[in-house]
């Protein structure tokens, strides 16, 4: 009675996971062959590349240290912590664990990948790691920031969901690796932000103080 309770729950999960699979084979297949355009087919390479957005982070940088004083040392060293732990967790754990090729690195998928990167990036698909380290980012802003830079925040998710349609967009990853990697670091970035507001309480604009006649 076991073994056959075992098997027909083995082979429900199998056509679950098939199931999902086709499915997202499929919407993969929409975003990077049918729902695409010049515009999108030129920005989005550099979108996704971490370099591009090196001048966003030292304008953060400098804005925060300009509005919350020195607290903008320990936010700037929460803000690296929460990006070294989705780093670690998508691309050296999970990763290596689940062992799914990408799209582009698939010996029959691969011939219908319309890949706009010089190539295939290495390791394997599942998550985005992309995705992961920032949505953990932008989340960590979004709870951290409130009352800096208020409904701005918003920008920050959108930013980060745009960089993980870009992944499926360019050819690298299928839907799923990068919804998984945006709930990933959104729980991280979560995380994160709630022991940074515990030790050091919710962010203010700093106000110096008033000069003495």
């Amino acid at each position: 009675m076991v073994i056959i309770f075992n098997l027909f729950a083995t082979s429900f999960w199998q056509r679950i996971w098939l199931w999902l699979d086709q499915q997202d084979t499929y919407l993969f297949l929409k975003i990077n062959n049918d729902w695409n355009n010049s515009f999108l087919d030129f920005v989005f390479p550099w979108w996704r590349e971490a370099n591009t957005w090196i001048p966003l982070y030292l304008f953060l940088i400098v804005f925060l240290w300009m509005n919350i004083g020195k607290k903008a040392v320990w936010w700037m060293a929460f803000a690296v912590i929460t990006f070294a732990i989705t780093d670690q967790l998508s691309a050296h754990l999970i990763k290596n664990i689940v062992l799914r090729l990408r799209p582009c690195q698939d010996n029959i998928l691969a011939y219908h990948v319309r890949l706009l990167l010089n190539n295939c990036s290495g390791g394997y698909s599942f998550p985005s790691t992309h995705a992961t380290n920032h949505f953990g980012f932008a989340v960590f802003i979004f709870i951290t920031l409130k009352n800096i830079i208020g409904k701005w925040r918003y920008v920050f998710l959108i930013w980060a969901a745009s960089i993980a349609y870009g992944q499926v967009y360019v050819g690298v990853h299928y839907p799923l690796d990068v919804f998984a990697g945006a709930v990933i670091g959104t729980f991280i970035g979560y995380l994160t932000s709630y022991i940074f507001i515990h030790i050091f309480g919710a962010l203010q604009l700093f106000n110096p103080e008033p000069e003495s006649v």
